[in-house]
């Protein structure tokens, strides 16, 4: 075992929580982030048993489980943010210098020293959002936002490795035919995995009866499809009903909205991808 790393009935010991309870909790809040050994055995850090200690002083003042989760969460991102921004500023400066060896250097730095959500929701979600706008500002040029975006999906998709793996729900994951920007669906992919689901990941630009063969072969407990460009899911509610009857479906992306997942049966994932990813957890993980 790594040394500083406790499994968790080392941790329920330490701090007095049963270990069904700290399952809960890191289910349901994402208050736990267990390292994994080969075998897929979780494995707990210093930091998981300081946040257990935190979430229990805060039902001690009379918060309610969400609510003392919420508060202990926060606490933790709101010491952590101001050296996540450097590492996100470091990163832009680097990235668009076209300096690969140094962007996977601040990439190494801050995925070895905070959680995998952490580094999603403080720097790589708000560096992409922030490239984006650059480059419709003509701050920046195609090809500084092409080289940023490989290299950012070359990590994600190196995180994403063996995120099949395990005997938990599974989670298909598709970009809607005529869709081509997936790195939103993958970040999604890699929260909703840190959570406990299996993923099986179609990409972009998924034609529906591909994604249709997929549920068929796979049998997956849920579905999320996304879409940002406007208007690309539109001739397509039947198709999406008919995958709907089979498994329950999530429209995810600008693209989409309440109306029409209703109208193709499906639920609707609104705002933040962390959020998002947490809300299919807690009802499939």
């Amino acid at each position: 075992m790594p040394e500083g790393l406790l499994r968790i009935g080392e941790v329920s010991r330490r701090v007095g929580v049963p270990v069904e309870l700290l399952r809960a909790w890191e289910r349901r809040y994402g208050l736990l982030d267990p390292a994994r050994t080969r075998g897929g055995f979780r494995l707990y850090s210093a930091d998981d048993v300081a946040r257990v200690r935190t979430m229990r002083a805060n039902l001690d003042r009379g918060l309610s489980a969400a609510e003392a989760a919420r508060a202990t969460l926060a606490g933790a991102r709101d010491s952590d943010t101001p050296v996540l921004n450097d590492g996100g500023q470091e990163l832009a400066r680097v990235l668009e210098s076209f300096d690969e060896v140094a962007a996977q250097a601040a990439l190494d730095r801050v995925l070895a020293s905070f959680s995998i959500e952490a580094v999603l929701r403080n720097v790589l979600i708000p560096y992409l959002h922030e490239l984006g706008e650059k480059w419709e500002r003509g701050e920046i040029s195609a090809g500084q936002e092409h080289f940023a975006s490989n290299i950012v999906r070359g990590r994600l998709l190196g995180l994403a490795r063996g995120w099949d793996r395990g005997v938990g729900p599974r989670a298909l994951l598709a970009c809607v035919q005529g869709e081509q920007h997936d790195l939103p669906l993958l970040i999604f992919g890699i929260a909703l995995r840190a959570y406990g689901l299996r993923i099986s990941f179609l990409g972009a630009n998924t034609p529906l009866e591909s994604l249709v063969h997929a549920v068929e072969m796979l049998a997956p407990s849920v579905v999320v499809v996304s879409g940002t460009v406007p208007g690309v899911f539109e001739g397509l509610t039947d198709d999406l009903r008919e995958v709907a009857e089979r498994v329950p479906l999530y429209l995810a992306g600008a693209a989409a909205s309440e109306e029409l997942a209703r109208s193709a049966n499906a639920a609707y994932l609104d705002g933040d991808l962390i959020v998002a990813a947490r809300t299919v957890a807690d009802r499939y993980a």
